[in-house]
Parts: C-alpha cells; sequence; structure tokens
C-alpha cells in the first residue's frame, strides 16, 4: 500500500482545493448549491481519487484512477472559465488556478504513464 500524502501530485491537488474553498467563499450566495458546491467537489475529487488509487494492490488500478482524477481535473478547469465569465472571480486568480491546474495536470499524466507502463 501506497502513503498517497508522500505523492506530489496529491500534495498539489490539496493545496489547490484549499485555495479553491477560501477563494469560493465570496461567490454569490445564491450559488452555494450551484458552482460553489460544484466547483469545490470537482477540486476535491482530484485528490480524492489519487488517495483511494494509492491504496489499491496494483499499479493498474492506481492507473485508472489517476485517470478518473484527470476527468475531474478537465472538469474543474471548465468550472474555472464559468467562474471567471460570471465574474466570480477576477482574471489574475483564474490565471494563477488555471496555472496551478495545469502543472497538475501534467504532473497526473506522467505518473499515469508510468503506473501504465509497469
Amino acid at each position: 500500500m501506497r502513503d498517497f500524502k508522500k505523492f506530489e501530485v496529491w500534495q498539489l491537488s490539496h493545496q489547490l482545493t484549499l485555495k479553491i474553498y477560501a477563494s469560493t467563499r465570496n461567490f454569490p450566495k445564491e450559488e452555494v448549491f450551484g458552482l460553489t458546491s460544484q466547483i469545490r467537489r470537482s477540486f476535491a475529487s482530484i485528490g480524492y481519487n489519487i488517495s483511494e488509487g494509492s491504496g489499491r494492490n496494483s499499479d493498474k488500478e492506481f492507473a485508472n484512477f489517476i485517470n478518473i482524477a484527470l476527468g475531474s481535473s478537465n472538469e474543474a478547469e471548465n468550472q474555472l472559465i464559468l467562474a471567471k465569465d460570471l465574474r466570480y472571480i477576477n482574471e489574475d486568480d483564474y490565471q494563477i488556478f488555471l496555472d496551478e491546474l495545469t502543472t497538475l495536470k501534467k504532473k497526473l499524466v506522467t505518473l499515469w504513464n508510468r503506473l501504465k507502463v509497469n
């Protein structure tokens, strides 16, 4: 069994999720069950899948959960775009989140490729 907390992708995901939670506190109250909830869940889902996959018995199973985490990261990116276009986050914050998410996605792909080969 692997310790998910030691994976850089989980650490990056966790920090990004904490930042999203802080940022979404400023979203309109009418979005609490809409975009606020959805964007928080998609960012959190990245880390959830990394941690769940790390507890699996094979690299193949772990790779599958990394692939699911990649899907969640794409969902999160779409929600970031929506939040920016609705002006819930400003352009500067959007770019910071997008840059960090892009870095995370690249690292997830690298890990996925490494696991898939084994």
